[in-house]
């Protein structure tokens, strides 16, 4: 006995997993350095238990080495002043301050926050140049004595990767942000400073503070910085988080003054005689490198996924603009060709329609016997002549014995081996009798005016196709519901706007009606693709036939009741979609009719059938990026204005087609499951495509529940 094969899960889901999941871990970085913590104008925490805090440290000097059993603190030697800066660098302020250095001839020690220097590495690398000293002050400028342990870890760790990727040099000094002087360690700072102390780490307070970030002038800066009894000091001042031009000239004015009292200005490690920057091992290298440009490639991709978002909320409302707009001028027009059709009835009652000859209908049918009984009726008992012919396409079922049994005078059936639909359809094809034909599927019953609405456009000789308008029958429950949704707004709206730019790609099978000599001169219906129906309309127009739109033209057809089986639908109708395409993509560089379609309906279909859904994905997880780290509020209202606006289109689109409104209740939820089921087909097909699969025809499963729905009220 075999064993049983395991599911075999497609290559193409992995890969989208992959680029989800990187992109995911981009918006994380981005978010944790960027949105969870920043560099400000504001002062060191005050208050704090400080009851576990050694007398040798909160007495003690300003540099601190708990290193060990023992701990030192430690300050410079008289008349040696350790000169530090916080916060940067600073692409404005930090070249200014390392100018006054180079002008002085002093060196610094800078403690950089590591999301600053990713950003501004060039300056980094300058300092080390210049022979400045670096240490650490965090990735993210995070308050280590209130942070949880694992993120101590990671801000430091994080801060020295930066440090290590951009210079090739490792420090070994550390700056808590928002600590000052020594009497100021609180419990937790001290916590930090002995989990610092435990990777290697010297913490660095301060004695004398410029206060520099209050902006309080710059001779205040000066006298806050001044030492009054000759005794060593480590003076701190920020060359980032604000504006710093105060600190720049008072930097400028005490350095000469210093200079002139007999002070000696110099980095910590030099003021108390250490070497605080070693070079960095090779796999301490490898690891900094990596995670510098691991943040400036997630840096990168945010930013060219922040302008692709704009672009497609841009395309979005441009697309909800140009189909509502052009459906109140599709409804204008056939309000006009209305009224031209009362002033034909009052003159000449036998040529009020235009066309008063027979038409042919053609039904393929495979294993259709659940529907084939209502769909045959219900085209027999049209008001206009109609003869129908149903293709038999080898079915197995009883489809042909329902068929024979109706005993309807107007129906004649066809067998036949199984060929697919295009098959079917040129064998009806070759035995219709009329030179009007109408295609419908075995799963689609007709009000009894639809063939006479559906072939009015053939009054005038320049159209060669009529798309009708097709509705969901058995929209009962929520999946019917939004396809009943997506159907009017959707399919309508767009097939609305395609008639009046005279680029209509797509007559649906569910309901067309053709001129014969038009299909014979094209060939007949072609197999080369999947959307047999698509590649058909798009052929007509490449032979320059107009192809129009009838919204009262209605046929009711049975939807999909299970995600499995509406996923295999809209997979088939997908990659038939992208196969017509490719097929007709000449049609770009054509004329006339064939030009309409190629620039202005392949143009729409690429942009918002196919690269809109693709990017999809990547607009959903940056909008849960979005309430985890900007806003929620402001995300929130930008979705609430964003559903707003579909829920207007729709209610538009329901007006048009007669419909109620109540299943739009369901539009939101739509939103968070159809919504992404339909963007995964779409990447599945083009995936697909690319891959050059050959993808086989799914038949959807039928349910028996066609029923001929009232006409609505006119």
């Amino acid at each position: 006995m075999s064993k049983a094969r395991p599911p075999r899960v497609r290559a193409h889901w992995v890969v989208l997993a992959v680029l989800l999941l990187g992109l995911a871990m981009a918006l994380t970085i981005q978010g944790y350095l960027h949105h969870l913590a920043g560099i400000g104008d504001d002062a060191a925490p005050t208050g704090g238990q400080a009851g576990s805090v050694p007398p040798g440290v909160s007495q003690g000097g300003p540099i601190v080495d708990a290193r060990g059993d023992a701990v030192r603190a430690v300050r410079p030697p008289d008349r040696t002043l350790a000169l530090t800066f916080d916060d940067g660098p600073d692409p404005e302020w930090t070249p200014q301050i390392l100018d006054v250095l180079a002008k002085h001839h002093v060196h610094a020690t800078f403690f950089v926050v590591g999301s600053a220097a990713i950003e501004n590495s060039g300056l980094v690398q300058r300092m080390a140049a210049e022979g400045h000293e670096l240490g650490v002050h965090t990735l993210t400028h995070v308050d280590l004595g209130t942070a949880p342990p694992w993120r101590r870890q990671l801000e430091i760790a994080g801060a020295q990767d930066v440090i290590t990727g951009i210079t090739g040099h490792a420090a070994t000094l550390l700056r808590p942000p928002y600590s000052s002087e020594n009497d100021a360690v609180t419990d937790g700072t001290w916590a930090a400073i002995q989990a610092a102390a435990d990777q290697g780490y010297l913490t660095v307070l301060t004695t004398l503070d410029g206060e520099d970030w209050q902006r309080p002038g710059t001779s205040a800066i000066e006298r806050n910085l001044t030492p009054s009894n000759g005794q060593g000091q480590v003076l701190l001042l920020h060359d980032g988080g604000g504006d710093r031009s105060q600190t720049v000239a008072a930097l400028d004015s005490l350095l000469g003054k210093l200079s002139d009292q007999g002070y000696r200005v110099t980095t910590v490690g030099d003021a108390v005689g250490i070497s605080s920057m070693r070079a960095a091992n090779p796999a301490e290298r490898v690891s900094g490198t990596a995670f510098v440009w691991g943040v400036q490639l997630s840096d990168a991709v945010i930013a060219a996924i922040s302008w692709a978002l704009v672009a497609s909320g841009v395309v979005t409302v441009v697309r909800a603009v140009l189909v509502v707009g052009f459906a109140a001028r599709h409804r204008r027009a056939a309000q006009r060709a209305m009224g031209a059709a009362r002033g034909r009835r009052r003159i000449n009652a036998p040529l009020r329609h235009g066309i008063i000859e027979p038409v042919t209908v053609i039904v393929p049918a495979y294993n259709e016997a659940a529907g084939i009984e209502a769909a045959v009726r219900s085209i027999a008992a049209s008001t206009h002549p109609v003869e129908v012919i149903v293709v038999d396409d080898g079915s197995t079922d009883a489809t042909s014995e329902i068929v024979e049994s109706l005993g309807l005078p107007s129906v004649r059936l066809i067998r036949k081996e199984n060929g697919g639909k295009p098959s079917a359809l040129n064998a009806g094809l070759q035995a219709a009798s009329h030179d009007i034909v109408v295609m419908v599927d075995g799963d689609t019953v007709f009000e009894p005016d639809t063939v006479r609405a559906l072939i009015e456009p053939f009054a005038d000789p320049r159209v060669g196709a009529v798309s009708g308008n097709t509705k969901v029958a058995n929209r009962s429950g929520i999946l019917g519901a939004w396809q009943h949704i997506e159907y009017v707004v959707g399919f309508n709206l767009d097939r609305r706007l395609f008639d009046v730019a005279e680029c209509m790609p797509t007559v649906p099978g569910a309901i067309g009606a053709f001129r014969r000599d038009a299909l014979v001169r094209i060939g007949g219906v072609s197999d080369d693709t999947l959307a047999e129906d698509t590649d058909l309309t798009m052929a007509l127009c490449r032979d320059g036939w107009r192809v129009v739109y009838k919204d009262d033209a209605r046929a009711w057809t049975e939807a999909p009741a299970t995600l499995g089986a509406l996923w295999k639908q809209r997979y088939r109708w997908c990659y038939g979609t992208l196969q017509a395409m490719w097929k007709h993509r000449g049609a770009v560089v054509q004329g006339g009719q064939a030009g309409k379609l190629g620039r202005r309906g392949l143009g729409y279909l690429l942009v918002l059938q196919v690269l809109l859904p693709l990017f999809a994905p990547v607009v959903d997880v940056f909008a849960v990026y979005g309430l985890i780290f900007l806003d929620p509020l402001r995300i929130a209202a930008l979705w609430l204005v964003f559903l707003a606006v579909q829920l207007l289109m729709a209610a538009y689109a329901f007006r048009l087609d007669r419909e109620s409104l109540r299943p739009l209740w369901t539009l939101p939820l739509q939103q968070f499951v159809y919504r992404q089921l339909m963007y995964l087909v779409v990447i599945q097909s083009v995936v697909t495509a690319f891959a050059g699969v050959h993808l086989r025809w799914h038949r959807m499963e039928r349910y028996g529940s066609l029923r001929v729905p009232p006409a609505p009220q006119t």
